[in-house]
């Protein structure tokens, strides 16, 4: 049952987790300079590259755990009742580490960030709780499937 596609969105959920650390949070412009906001830290831009200001040690800890977590849902296939409340659990917990996500972005930057400032990762944590609810009725299927067949016998 490896093969299903609730663990094609498990995995896209986690891929899409892990690519927080690739793109930004956000690009902030100000009179001191410019900066980017990502998972790992606050960033300033300079000639040479990216300057690390800030870090954000316990968000990426977090980040981690929550990106490992669909990959191991995938291989609980055997007990989908299970699996099917670590998605749902997962799914609050990616909700709520969105919350965080904000509220870090909005204490980091003392302007108002316009929508042209954001970057790329600020929407991959939607994408993860849409790639996990795909991931839910797609269990939530194969348990109907498995249902009906015992019926037959």
């Amino acid at each position: 049952m490896i093969q299903r596609i609730q663990s094609i969105y498990l995995f896209l959920a986690s891929l899409a987790l892990f690519l927080l650390f690739v793109f930004p949070l956000a690009n902030v412009f100000d009179v001191t300079g410019a900066k980017r906001i990502k998972i790992t830290g606050i960033y300033e831009i300079a000639e040479n590259g990216l300057i690390q200001k800030e870090s954000f040690i316990l968000l990426t800890i977090v980040t981690v755990i929550l990106a490992i977590i669909p990959l191991i849902l995938i291989f609980l296939y055997k007990n989908r009742k299970k699996q099917m409340i670590l998605v749902y659990v997962t799914v609050i917990l990616v909700l709520l580490y969105s919350y965080w996500l904000s509220t870090i972005l909005k204490n980091s930057t003392a302007l108002t960030l316009q929508v042209s400032d954001y970057g790329i990762g600020i929407g991959l944590s939607s994408i993860a709780v849409l790639f996990l609810i795909l991931a839910a009725r797609g269990i939530r299927s194969d348990e109907r499937l498995i249902k009906s067949a015992d019926r037959l016998r």
